[in-house]
């Protein structure tokens, strides 16, 4: 069985942060296939732009090989604008993308 999930920054960060953890084995079973992630341009520059913060310290190639295999695995959606009031407004791509893809296939954000 297949999980179709928008993955928040926060998800990944920690994942790459603490890879035994929660986080990590969500990311696991993203390149593992059991999680498609269901991306789109924004979110993934957002991934990109988060995980090269320096206080992460994370090198350019392990940036580039994550966000390779997700988009490698992933699904792009094209997402309406949704007219929301949302607490954190940045969000917005996220909740808008799922949406998106719950037209289609069981989708969850995490």
């Amino acid at each position: 069985m297949k999980y179709y999930a928008v993955l928040d920054t926060n998800v990944i960060v920690s994942a790459m942060l603490r890879w035994q953890s929660v986080p990590g084995s969500v990311l696991e079973l993203a390149f593992d296939g059991v999680i498609v992630p269901v991306l789109n341009e924004e979110i993934v520059a957002e991934y990109r732009n988060v995980l090269a913060r320096p206080k992460f310290h994370l090198t350019e190639e392990i940036i580039e090989d994550v966000i390779d295999d997700m988009t490698a695995r992933g699904v792009f959606v094209d997402a309406e604008t949704l007219e929301w009031d949302l607490p954190d407004a940045n969000a917005r791509v996220f909740y808008e993308v799922v949406m998106e893809e719950r037209k289609s296939e069981d989708a969850y954000l995490v």
